[in-house]
């Protein structure tokens, strides 16, 4: 990958991960990794162009049906497609249907941009990510397997041991803080060939162990305001993103923004988010 490449387009497609949640701005609106980059990109290159399709909650089959086709006739310089790990935290999935979507969607894309980004996606420490870590991994050979197979590019944030840090991710156990996000954006920025501006790999520096007491309270916040609704919409088919436009459906001129300080933080979140 050529060292400072410069990047006139970018398209995002994928599920919440993507659409930036919990990283929310004053407003209220998500932020996240894929507008970062964006910022990023944005300020090197004059009439710079992104889209951002994800909607929180799609499963990789809404993916190619609802994004694929539409950042196909983009023509982007760079698109990234993370998707197929909602699917994966389902209580029954077919894992064989799961991969031949994501294949489709490789192959429909490949040829239409100048370079196509996937992702092994990041995993909270914990118990949900033991329950779940077989189909992940299953996933994520998948992914390294139509890299190698059509030229795409990986970033593997799976086997970084920072993303991995509870405290990089917001009380819903399910998305990263902001920082969280922030390092993402610049382990993408550097897979796309730009010199490192900090170092998205290290852990965020030790920090005491809340008590007991505030750990098991935590637990039942978290039961109760995000484990149970997320239940609840597991169980009655609905999903978070049901209704939800993408953020930037279309490819327009991007202004960078003020972005915050990329210094690492050592702070989780405490902004509740209920959506899954």
């Amino acid at each position: 990958m050529e060292i400072n490449a410069t990047y006139n387009s970018f398209v995002a497609l994928g599920d919440s991960f993507t659409e930036g949640m919990s990283d929310r701005r004053p407003d209220g609106t998500y932020r996240g990794w894929a507008d970062v980059l964006a910022d990023r990109l944005a300020a090197r290159t004059p009439d710079f162009r992104y889209a951002n399709l994800a909607v929180r909650g799609k499963l990789i089959g809404q993916i190619v049906d609802e994004q694929v086709e539409t950042a196909v006739a983009m023509k982007a310089d760079v698109v990234t497609l993370v998707g197929g790990l909602n699917d994966t935290l389902r209580p029954k999935v077919d894992m064989g249907r799961v991969r031949g979507l994501l294949t489709e969607a490789v192959e429909r894309l490949t040829p239409s941009c100048g370079q196509l980004v996937l992702m092994r996606s990041p995993g909270r420490n914990g118990p949900v990510l033991e329950r779940f870590r077989p189909r992940m991994e299953e996933l994520f050979a998948h992914v390294d397997a139509l890299a190698a197979r059509h030229g795409a590019l990986v970033v593997d944030l799976y086997g970084a041991p920072s993303l991995a840090d509870p405290r990089l991710w917001d009380v819903d156990r399910l998305h990263l803080t902001g920082e969280g996000h922030r390092r993402v954006a610049e382990a993408v920025w550097q897979a796309l060939g730009m010199a490192p501006e900090a170092d998205w790999r290290t852990p965020p520096p030790p920090t005491p162990l809340p008590g007991w007491a505030t750990r098991r309270a935590a637990d039942a916040r978290f039961a109760r305001e995000h484990l149970g609704p997320w239940i609840g919409r597991r169980l009655t088919g609905r999903s978070s993103g049901d209704g939800l436009a993408p953020k930037r459906p279309e490819l327009l001129p991007y202004e960078p923004t003020t972005l915050p300080s990329t210094e690492p933080s050592a702070r989780p979140s405490t902004r509740p988010s209920t959506e899954a």
